[in-house]
């Protein structure tokens, strides 16, 4: 029987972490501490493995089971969910890591070494207010 909002809303934090099953895989691990964490466990090449969707009520229901399905037609086209997932993180990482402001506060931060600080300050002040560093 699929889960509801009422169900999620009494759950209780317990002495040992318990789960609500939805359906597909696709639970609600309800923590000690509290937390109610959407989890779904699925096989890849024989190995189980376990995504993480989202915390409630962060991530309500609905946009639970979104993620969910969406991580099935992944797992369907023959794509781990979870490598897809750490792909993009590492790209967002490295964009960020190359964008202008990243780049400009790294060499402010080298220059400003022999200045003085209002000096130094006043340059920083000037650099965000007619540059975009975004």
């Amino acid at each position: 029987m699929p889960l509801t909002n009422t169900e999620i809303c009494r759950s209780k934090p317990a002495p040992k972490p318990y789960k609500f099953a939805d359906s597909g895989g696709l639970h609600l691990l309800v923590t000690p501490a509290g937390g109610r964490l959407w989890r779904w466990k699925y096989r890849l090449d024989g190995t189980e493995k376990q995504l993480a969707l989202g915390q409630y009520p962060d991530v309500p229901l609905a946009l639970a089971r979104e993620r969910h399905a969406e991580a099935r037609k992944l797992l369907a086209a023959g794509v781990d969910p979870m490598a897809q997932r750490k792909a993009e993180k590492i790209a967002h990482m490295a964009t960020a890591e190359n964008s202008f402001s990243t780049v400009a506060k790294l060499w402010w931060k080298h220059w400003r070494v022999d200045k003085s600080p209002r000096h130094a300050d006043m340059t920083w002040r000037r650099t965000e207010k007619n540059v975009s560093l975004s």
